[in-house]
C-alpha cells in the first residue's frame, strides 16, 4: 500500500504528537486535527496540521461546570508552558525583552524593534503622589493598585479604545508604574545580602521623586523595563536577567481568574486602566498573583538547607498546602519554574538562597508533592536576588499587564458584553 506523498500515517502522527493513537483518534473526532482517507482507506495527517498542534500542545479537557470558554487566539496552554500567539514562553524567555513579548501579545510582532517606554511628566508627578501618600512598609502589590488610578487621571487617551491607542497606553501605564515605585535605600549600589532579603522594613524613599527613569530623575543605563524595576527594587544587577525572564513567562496565561475579570471589564467598555485595576483586584487573591508570598515565607522559614524537610514536614502535619508546589493546569510539572529556575542558577550558581531551594524541591520530592511552580521560581529569584517581601507578586502583576491589555483589545473588536449566568439554587418560595 503506497502512503501518498508527504502524509503521516497515523502511527507517525501519533509519535509526533507523543499521544497513543486512541488519543489521535479522538482529536479527529472532537474536530482539533484533520483526517484523509488514502484510495487503500488508511488514515492520513497533514503534517503541518500535526507540527501546529505539536507546538500548541495537547488539547485541554472538556470544561466542566465551573469553566467559562472565551474563543482567543492570544495565549494557548501546552502540557507544560503557554504558546504566545504560537510563540513557546520558554523559547521566548530565553533571550526576548519583555517590551517585544507585550508588543507580540498586543499586535502579533513579536520582533518589534527596542524602544523606551515612558510615563509622561504629569503621570510621574501624579503615580509619585499617590505613592507617598501610603505608609512605607505597604505591600508593593498595593502599592501598584495606589499608582494606577492616579496615572489613568493624567492619560488623554484612556477613553479610546483603538488598538493603537491601547498600546500606547500599554507603554505609559507599564512605564508608570515601573518609575512610581519608590527606590529601596540602604545599599547605594542595589546589592543586598541574604539577611536583608527577608524583611519588607528596608526604608523606601516613599517621598522622593529622585532616582528613577525619566523627566524626574536618572535611572539605570539600561532603559528596559526589566532593569528599571530591577533598579527600583534594589536587585543585584546579576538578576536583572532572571527579572526579564520571569516577566516574559508570566506575560500571559490564557483565561486565568484575573484574565477573565479583566475581560468582563472590557467587555462592557472599561476603559484600559479600569481593565489593569480590575486584573490587580483578582491577581492579589492568595490562589493567584499572592501565592509567590507564601513560597517566599516558606524559603524566609529556613535558616539552613537542613531545615527544609522539617519544615515541610511541620506544615504537612498541621494540614496546610505547601506554596509553590503543583498547578492546576500542569499535573506534570510547570516548565515555566524549570526555564527560570535554571536561569537563576546560571547567573549566581552559587547562591545559599538556591541550596535552600533545592533541598526544598528534594524534601517535596521524596514526600511525593506535586512539581514546583512559577511561584516557587518567582520566590527564589526575589529572595536570591535580594528583593523585598511582595516583590514577586509585583513582578508578576506588572508582567500580567500585557496579557490583560490583549485579552482587552480581543472585547474591544467584539463589542458584546460577556454575561455569565448562575444556576439558582436558592428557596423557591
Amino acid at each position: 500500500m503506497e502512503q501518498l506523498s508527504g502524509w503521516l500515517t497515523a502511527s507517525e502522527a501519533a509519535e509526533r504528537l507523543g499521544v497513543k493513537p486512541a488519543t489521535l483518534y479522538a482529536y479527529v473526532s472532537r474536530g482539533v486535527l484533520a483526517r484523509r482517507r488514502s484510495p487503500e482507506g488508511q488514515s492520513l495527517f497533514d503534517p503541518a496540521e500535526v507540527e501546529r498542534l505539536a507546538r500548541r500542545g495537547r488539547p485541554r479537557r472538556a470544561p466542566n461546570a465551573s469553566e467559562v470558554v472565551i474563543e482567543s487566539g492570544i495565549t494557548a496552554l501546552g502540557p507544560d508552558r503557554p504558546f504566545y500567539r504560537g510563540r513557546d514562553a520558554l523559547e521566548l524567555a530565553a533571550s526576548a525583552s519583555f517590551e517585544a513579548v507585550a508588543e507580540g501579545l498586543w499586535t502579533g510582532d513579536f520582533a518589534a524593534g527596542p524602544q523606551a517606554w515612558r510615563a509622561s511628566e504629569a503621570a510621574l508627578r501624579a503615580g509619585r503622589a499617590a505613592s507617598a501618600a501610603l505608609p512605607p512598609n505597604v505591600l508593593l502589590l498595593d502599592r501598584i493598585q495606589a499608582i494606577v488610578p492616579a496615572l489613568a487621571a493624567t492619560d488623554p487617551l484612556r477613553g479610546n479604545l483603538d488598538p493603537s491607542a491601547v498600546v500606547a497606553v500599554g507603554h505609559t501605564l507599564v512605564a508608570g508604574i515601573v518609575d512610581c515605585l519608590p527606590p529601596r535605600l540602604g545599599d547605594e549600589s542595589g546589592a543586598h545580602n541574604e539577611s536583608s532579603a527577608r524583611g519588607s522594613n528596608l526604608r523606601l524613599a516613599v517621598g522622593s521623586g529622585t532616582g528613577g527613569p525619566g523627566p524626574l530623575g536618572d535611572g539605570p543605563a539600561d532603559g528596559s523595563i526589566a532593569a528599571r524595576l530591577g533598579w527600583r527594587l534594589g536587585a543585584e544587577n546579576r538578576f536583572i536577567d532572571g527579572v526579564r525572564a520571569a516577566l516574559v513567562l508570566l506575560a500571559d496565561h490564557e483565561l486565568a481568574a484575573s484574565t477573565l475579570a479583566a475581560r468582563v471589564a472590557a467587555s462592557v467598555r472599561a476603559d484600559p486602566y479600569a481593565v489593569v485595576a480590575t486584573g490587580l483586584a483578582t491577581v492579589s487573591g492568595a490562589l493567584h498573583g499572592g501565592a509567590s508570598l507564601g513560597a517566599e515565607a516558606l524559603l524566609d522559614a529556613i535558616a539552613d538547607p537542613a531545615d527544609a524537610d522539617a519544615a515541610i514536614g511541620l506544615r504537612l502535619r498541621r494540614g496546610e498546602r505547601i506554596p509553590g508546589f503543583g498547578h492546576a493546569v500542569y499535573k506534570s510539572g510547570d516548565g515555566r519554574a524549570g526555564a527560570l529556575l535554571n536561569r537563576i542558577s546560571a547567573l549566581a550558581p552559587d547562591h545559599p538562597v538556591l541550596a535552600k531551594a533545592d533541598a526544598l524541591l528534594d524534601a517535596a520530592r521524596r514526600r511525593r508533592l506535586p512539581e514546583p511552580n512559577i511561584d516557587f521560581a518567582l520566590a527564589t529569584l526575589t529572595r536570591a536576588a535580594g528583593l523585598p517581601t511582595g516583590a514577586g507578586e509585583a513582578i508578576f502583576a506588572i508582567a500580567r499587564i500585557a496579557g490583560w491589555l490583549a485579552h482587552a483589545m480581543e472585547e474591544y473588536e467584539r463589542r458584546t458584553p460577556l454575561r455569565l449566568r448562575a444556576v439558582y439554587i436558592g428557596p423557591t418560595g
